[in-house]
């Protein structure tokens, strides 16, 4: 059997005056799945996550020479938005 940890807002007493017994064979055996019995809540809780945004961040490799990525990763954490600002300004100014 499994505790669960008891929330810090519910006393002591109110824990210890729980009582929960376990699920029987036949109980198991009538029951039917959440997404079934509940159809409305389960679409409204099946979306779970973040939130889509209008432009998604796309995923790209390419290869770079091993001292030129040395530097970027040397240069601290956050080094992937650095390197995306610098694509930006270089965009914005035209050199690419």
């Amino acid at each position: 059997m499994v505790r669960a940890k008891k929330p810090a807002d519910v006393s002591q007493e109110d824990w210890e005056s729980v009582d929960v017994p376990e699920a029987t064979d036949e109980e198991f055996a009538t029951a039917r799945p959440f997404k079934e019995v509940f159809p409305a809540q389960y679409k409204a809780w099946k979306k779970v996550g973040r939130p889509p945004i209008a432009a998604p961040k796309v995923h790209i490799g390419f290869r770079l020479a091993a001292d030129v990525v040395s530097a970027i990763r040397a240069s601290g954490k956050g080094y992937n938005a650095r390197v995306e600002k610098v694509l930006r300004d270089a965009l914005a100014k035209g050199e690419l």
